[in-house]
């Protein structure tokens, strides 16, 4: 597999005082303080366009910029279909396995670089996380990307999910309030994840089918949290039927603690609807869901 083209990662300093080794380690941790100072000794790691070795300390202000030479990305699905395409937006349906914008180690593995190859200058307007498949909008133009987000912004959009939850729902129609935020997690730092202090999130969850023991849910969703069908399912008893992160409770596991990007659970994009930003008119977009996401 071919390596991709590198990436220059720009980290405005805001705080100063410490080293530049010390900042790198404690603020990426997905990399150790030896492979921070391995990079660093590779002439990888500039401040203010002045290439650094680790122990100088840095200031409120400065630019610290990351020259990650060129890797091999993980595979990935690299395609997507067309579901909508006009001068002002496009509508794909994305892969469950693809990431949708670059991060993770994921660069020009992303639904992002595809649909630029063949729309340059295309924006999304959302992003589904790397195992969720489904409809994707992006804007072609400023107006429609500042109407469209507009939208978005004041509850315009209305958006339904197909999810297969862990247990067979005692009820056919829940509504979910359970606050999101930050919890610790062993690998990470933190997560997102239902938390007293965490924001006012809300979701309605309508069983589509129920099954031996798990249950397919359309979820409408009224706010957008980081993971919030995947948390708000797990909050009320029924994960995700193979989510590697979320148990009951809405919290990480504790076992075996899973990454946000890690695939294994059932979640697709199902439906988008808006009024689009030009015509006026009612647009409902639909992304057909796979096989084990579709009733019986």
């Amino acid at each position: 597999m071919p390596l991709n083209a590198g990436f220059t990662y720009v980290t405005p300093v805001q705080v100063g005082g410490q080293s530049v080794l010390d900042f790198l380690a404690a603020r990426y941790r997905h990399s150790s303080v030896d492979t921070w100072a391995q990079r660093l000794a590779r002439g990888e790691v500039e401040v203010d366009g002045r290439t650094v070795q680790g122990p100088e300390l840095l200031r409120p202000g400065q630019t610290l910029k990351w020259h990650r030479p060129p890797w091999q990305e993980e595979a990935a699905p690299l395609h997507f279909d067309l579901l909508h395409e006009d001068e002002a937006l496009l509508a794909v349906h994305k892969p469950s396995g693809l990431p949708t914008l670059p991060g993770g180690g994921f660069l020009e593995h992303t639904l992002l670089a595809l649909v630029r190859a063949r729309f340059p200058g295309a924006s999304p307007l959302h992003r589904l996380g790397r195992g969720t498949s489904g409809a994707v909008l992006f804007a072609r133009t400023g107006q429609a990307g500042a109407a469209l987000s507009r939208a978005w912004r004041e509850g315009q959009v209305r958006k339904v999910y197909r999810a297969l939850a862990c247990g067979v729902a005692p009820q056919d129609k829940v509504e979910i309030t359970t606050p999101i935020g930050p919890v610790p997690h062993s690998r990470l730092g933190a997560v997102y994840a239902a938390s007293l202090a965490g924001k006012a999130s809300r979701s309605l969850a309508t069983v589509a089918e129920r099954r031996t023991d798990s249950t397919l849910y359309d979820v409408e969703i009224f706010t957008g949290r980081p993971h919030q069908i995947r948390i708000h399912l797990a909050s009320v008893g029924q994960p995700l039927v193979g989510d590697p992160l979320y148990g009951p409770g809405g919290q990480p596991l504790s076992n075996l603690p899973g990454l946000p990007g890690d695939l294994g659970y059932w979640l697709h994009a199902h439906t988008l609807a808006f009024v689009h930003p030009l015509s006026g008119q009612a647009l409902t977009l639909t992304a057909p869901p796979p096989p084990e996401l579709t009733p019986g």
